[in-house]
């Protein structure tokens, strides 16, 4: 019973603290003046955060070991060149997802 009990308090505290990180600046922000170079930097924040989760998953080697071929990197490749003439993100997403499974279908068939 105990540990169900300290399971959910640590689920509480954690949801408690993401909550007042991230709605704390919509609360406050109207109060607290940002610099304008903070300002410019945070807009480059979402871009930071998207680049900071997609290159890991499409560059996954390590240090010491030689890179391999991986269909995910030309599948963004793809995606990238498609969204560059159509500007289209449902085409993005389809384009890349489809040449990823035409290329894993190659690879394993």
């Amino acid at each position: 019973m105990t540990d169900d009990l300290y399971v959910y308090a640590g689920i509480l505290l954690l949801s408690l603290c993401s909550l007042i990180t991230r709605a704390g600046y919509f609360l406050l922000g109207h109060h607290i003046p940002f610099p304008d170079r903070v300002r410019q930097a945070l807009r480059f924040a979402p871009l930071a955060a998207l680049t900071a989760i997609i290159v890991p998953e499409i560059l996954p080697w390590n240090y010491p070991q030689t890179p391999e071929f991986d269909p995910k990197l030309i599948a963004a490749a793809v995606a990238i060149v498609v969204f560059q003439y159509r500007r289209n993100a449902v085409l993005l997403i389809a384009s890349g997802m489809l040449t990823l499974w035409a290329l894993q279908w190659i690879a394993n068939g």
